[in-house]
């Protein structure tokens, strides 16, 4: 799992001192992630939510700038799930509100064309990214994000250890999430050059 993480941050390409920070991540993950997840489903009252707030929150950690400056890994990943949580939690409450309050049929009846052009623009980029993942991954996540399934149904699906379906799953978050960016920062670049 270390390689691969290492080769979504392109770090044997580099040589940058990442590598430290993707194998203690790794570590965490194999150490504490049934622990994270039973935590957060705790606050969430979800499991499938706190799986997804697990990896939102490994991600954060991937992308820190200098995790020598965090010197207890562990203890920040789960202040930043239990901070991902709260914001989901108000998150579901303001949902919850708009509908209650008529606010989310009047937003669907209008979407403006610049949203809805984003919007199709960074489905596109998803769709494409999604491509470019190894065949099996590509499949995991598929069937994981897309169909819903639950990460024991495909493990059973496709014959392979549920731990490695969640391996591929976080791999084809990250490498997404990172493709996001990069064209994100890429848009904006593009924007101020054109400005200047």
């Amino acid at each position: 799992m270390t390689n691969l993480i290492h080769e979504e941050l392109g770090v044997e390409r580099s040589g940058k001192p990442a590598a430290g920070r993707a194998e203690q991540i790794t570590r965490l993950f194999s150490e504490h992630n049934e622990s994270l997840v039973r935590f957060l489903a705790a606050r969430l009252n979800s499991v499938q939510e706190a799986k997804e707030v697990a990896q939102e929150a490994y991600v954060r950690l991937l992308s820190l700038d200098d995790s020598g400056a965090v010197s207890f890994l562990r203890a920040f990943l789960f202040k930043t799930a239990a901070n991902l949580a709260v914001d989901r939690l108000r998150s579901r409450n303001r949902q919850r509100q708009a509908m209650n309050a008529g606010l989310c049929d009047e937003l669907r009846e209008a979407p403006t064309p610049d949203h809805e052009a984003a919007q199709a623009e960074e489905a596109e980029i998803v769709r494409r990214l999604i491509e470019e993942l190894p065949p099996k991954c590509r499949r995991v996540f598929i069937l994981h994000r897309i169909h819903g399934e639950e990460f024991s149904q495909i493990a059973k699906q496709m014959e392979l250890s549920e731990r490695m379906v969640r391996h591929y799953v976080l791999r084809a978050v990250l490498y997404c999430r990172a493709g996001l960016d990069a064209a994100q920062s890429s848009k904006e670049t593009s924007k101020e050059r054109g400005r200047g």
